[in-house]
């Protein structure tokens, strides 16, 4: 085998041709500080009027996320690439132990590098660390993307009930397992 066919078949892959970003491009998951607030608010307005049209609860959660998604106990966190916000993702509580997660997006400029799938895995890691035991979230089926994201993520489907919002069609859950003391 050549030179070149031995870089080509040490850097191909079967199933993909990408690979996600990694810390060491920059990457990184961070707790929501106030400077994120116009990233928080801006990046999800972005993909809300790109499909479907804001609504109150959005307004009133993109708005004033100290006041309606941290003060009650939530938390968001921000994918930054090289110290600029490019994602975020919301843990919004529900009830003792339930937590919903929401407003949840990625730049386009980066999706499909796994900045979702790192924004995912560090909210569910955060809400195993604090004692949830059910995250739950609303979609859209037209958001197939996502969707597959997290069935990935270990949710699953359930009938939707009440949400507050319109465009919310899919109703999915993900029950958690309290981390046990070994």
């Amino acid at each position: 085998m050549g030179e070149d066919q031995i870089r080509i078949h040490m850097t191909a892959s079967p199933v993909c041709y990408w690979a996600p970003l990694m810390p060491h491009d920059g990457l990184r998951i961070v707790p929501y500080r106030p400077e994120h607030a116009a990233a928080f608010r801006d990046l999800n307005l972005d993909w809300i009027r790109k499909y479907f049209t804001v609504e109150p609860r959005d307004e009133r959660d993109l708005g004033d996320p100290d006041t309606y998604i941290i003060a009650p106990g939530g938390f968001i966190f921000m994918a930054e690439l090289k110290d600029v916000a490019v994602g975020t993702c919301a843990l919004m509580r529900e009830e003792e132990g339930v937590f919903e997660l929401a407003k949840m997006t990625v730049s386009e400029s980066v999706r499909g590098l796994g900045v979702g799938r790192a924004l995912g895995e560090r909210t569910i890691a955060h809400a195993r660390a604090i004692g949830a035991r059910r995250v739950e979230l609303f979609t859209n089926s037209s958001l197939t993307p996502a969707i597959a994201l997290y069935h990935t993520l270990g949710f699953v489907d359930v009938p939707v009930g009440n949400t507050d919002f319109a465009r919310a069609d899919v109703h999915m859950v993900l029950d958690l397992e309290p981390a046990r003391a070994r």
